[in-house]
């Protein structure tokens, strides 16, 4: 039954559900989910907070993944994917949507959202994934301050800061961004695109004490690694950042193919979420008992 009409709906901050699933035992995962359905499919296949990556956002409205949608745009997603699942959200912030005052805002819109994390990067705009090249970082006093603006702004939200500093300051510059990072007010760190298991057990053993967050995503620059190796390395939170998007446009791909060859969807039928499958997955059977059961409004007599 969907969160959005159950009676256990979440009383708890979103904030505080986030904090308190990153002290249980073993790894956090996070899969990547980027609208309400996915986050529903999460849900069932038994997965306890997911992710909105900005790559994920962008690419499902058309866009390249640059630091051009807005935080009123990414609001709306993390509304629908909070709403659905009803679980707690880390959301991709990119670099804050400007300088501290921007972030402060940022994060307040993305609270009442309903997000329970966000992660905030060290680059300069226009911003890039962090597995591509040529990326362009912030100072780390500049990021610092950002990172320092969000804590101050926020009630309940987890703040994580991302370095991309591997790629350019190698481990022992990204190791002395985070540490400024962490004294700014960040809960934890996000080493982005390591490029070796190797790099992973550097940042950890330079950091002891802090949390971490390890990105698996497809086709980057980090080797594949299982969410058990990862916390074999010490780490607290992986994300699948643009998975499910990957997925679905793939299948998306084949539909139209499909469809402009022969002239109707006959061959894809055996792909497809059935109609039965669809209701049970939004619970549109609890919906419509809900309806039912609320009373017509009675007009008062007049006398």
């Amino acid at each position: 039954m969907p969160y959005l009409i159950a009676d256990d709906l979440p009383q708890a901050p979103a904030g505080q559900r986030f904090r308190a699933a990153l002290t249980r035992p073993g790894i956090m995962r996070l899969p990547g989910a980027h609208n309400g359905m996915a986050a529903l499919q999460a849900r069932a296949a038994g997965f306890e907070a997911l992710y909105l990556s900005g790559a994920a956002m962008t690419a499902s409205m058309g866009l390249p993944d640059l630091g051009i949608i807005t935080v009123d745009e990414v609001a709306f997603f993390i509304r629908q994917i909070a709403r659905a699942s009803g679980l707690p959200l880390l959301v991709d912030g990119d670099t804050g949507y400007g300088e501290a005052l921007n972030v402060m805002h940022m994060v307040r819109v993305f609270e009442e959202a309903g997000a329970g994390a966000v992660h905030l990067e060290d680059q300069l705009l226009p911003k890039k994934c962090g597995h591509l090249n040529d990326k362009k970082l912030a100072s780390a006093q500049d990021m610092a301050a950002k990172v320092a603006a969000a804590a101050r702004a926020r009630r309940d939200l987890v703040i994580i800061a991302r370095t991309d500093a591997a790629a350019s300051e190698g481990i022992e510059g990204a190791v002395a961004r985070a540490k400024l990072y962490v004294e700014a007010g960040a809960d934890a760190i996000f080493p982005e695109a390591l490029t070796s298991v190797e790099m992973f057990r550097e940042i950890r053993a330079a950091l002891p004490g802090v949390k971490l967050l390890a990105n698996m995503t497809e086709f980057g620059r980090t080797p594949a690694l299982t969410a058990q190796e990862f916390e074999d390395l010490g780490y607290d939170m992986v994300i699948w950042p643009v998975s499910s998007l990957r997925v679905a446009n793939k299948a998306q791909e084949k539909l139209y193919a499909t469809l402009a060859r022969d002239g109707a969807t006959t061959a894809m039928i055996p792909q497809m979420q059935t109609r039965a499958e669809l209701y049970e997955v939004i619970g549109l059977n609890s919906f419509e008992a809900l309806d039912a059961s609320i009373a017509q409004s009675v007009l008062p007599t007049v006398s």
